[in-house]
């Protein structure tokens, strides 16, 4: 496996304000907060109050934003910008054309595009980054997870409708000379079943979503690990795709590792698809335990069905 230098520069993250509790879905739906939980592990999930007041580019700008700031990075450097989605505001422009306006850089002449690999989204453009940087040509890249998935959800479908959240994650990276290798391991494994597919809202078919997620999660763990003749003991943390704390669970249990291995944040979010992966690796980065040169391993299923590893050197 070729090995890429890439320099994460920083992280961010944001979620809507409003926050959609388990005890508010119960109102809406034959559900309760006992039997979400024990399902899935989640306990609250933000949306946007309405699209015409927030919409996927401004939760996308918004987690560049955080992101700049904490580093305080002159946004004049970025030269690339891509937003994994499968939820853009429009069909046309892109997600990230939109973030390219809003942070003020249509001035510059940038490359600025999205990537639906549904909730392995992120990890896919965080790949495509890392080439480009590769290339030579580009410095600083831009490189978000966003999604309002809250308007395509059904909420009289309370096999659905308690899963989902909206939010965004953002990274800057570097090319760099430091000693920072990152790894990748994208795959898709093509569908025609309709097991799990979005038109007006979100439909899914629980049982065989969970069999190939929880397959698929540790194949791409034990793949990558073997590609880069890594082991566990390489491996400051696992930030899973958070779409079900069951599943993390029983991929630990395959693995035979204990969860304390894993970063969790389900229990805050929900699922919020290509977002998810970002959000928690910006909100491990600001634990005491997240220490410069350690590795991370990102992993994620979606959607097409695609799935895929990352490992990053912070």
């Amino acid at each position: 496996m070729n090995k890429i230098n890439v320099k994460i520069v920083s992280t961010g993250h944001y979620v809507p304000e409003k926050c959609l509790t388990n005890e508010d879905l119960e109102k809406m739906v034959d559900t309760d907060d006992k039997w979400i939980y024990s399902r899935t592990g989640i306990k609250n999930r933000h949306i946007i109050e309405s699209p015409k007041i927030e919409d996927t580019s401004d939760l996308a700008c918004k987690a560049a934003l955080d992101a700049i700031n904490k580093a305080n990075y002159d946004v004049n450097k970025i030269d690339l910008i891509i937003t994994a989605t499968f939820t853009p505001d429009y069909r046309s422009p892109s997600v990230a054309n939109l973030v390219q306006a809003k942070l003020g850089l249509s001035h510059k002449e940038i490359p600025c595009f999205d990537i639906n690999a549904a909730c392995t989204g992120f990890i896919y453009a965080l790949n495509v980054a890392s080439q480009m940087l590769n290339s030579g040509k580009y410095k600083g890249v831009l490189v978000i997870g966003a999604e309002v998935i809250s308007k395509f959800v059904d909420y009289t479908n309370r096999d659905t409708c308690v899963l989902f959240g909206d939010g965004a994650g953002a990274v800057i990276l570097e090319q760099t000379l430091e000693d920072k290798p990152a790894y990748f391991y994208t795959v898709s494994q093509g569908e025609l079943d309709k097991l799990i597919y979005v038109d007006e809202f979100v439909h899914m078919k629980g049982k065989e979503v969970y069999l190939f997620a929880t397959s698929t999660i540790e194949k791409a763990i034990k793949h990558i690990l073997n590609d880069t003749n890594m082991n566990f003991n390489d491996i400051k943390t696992i930030i899973p795709h958070q779409a079900n704390l069951r599943i993390i669970q029983s991929v630990a249990k395959k693995l035979e590792l204990d969860m304390s291995k894993f970063f969790i944040n389900i229990e805050k979010y929900g699922n919020t698809s290509a977002a998810s992966v970002a959000i928690a690796l910006d909100e491990f980065m600001s634990t005491p335990n997240a220490k410069p040169n350690d590795k991370v391993l990102l992993v994620g299923f979606g959607g097409g069905f695609t799935y895929g590893a990352t490992i990053l050197t912070i």
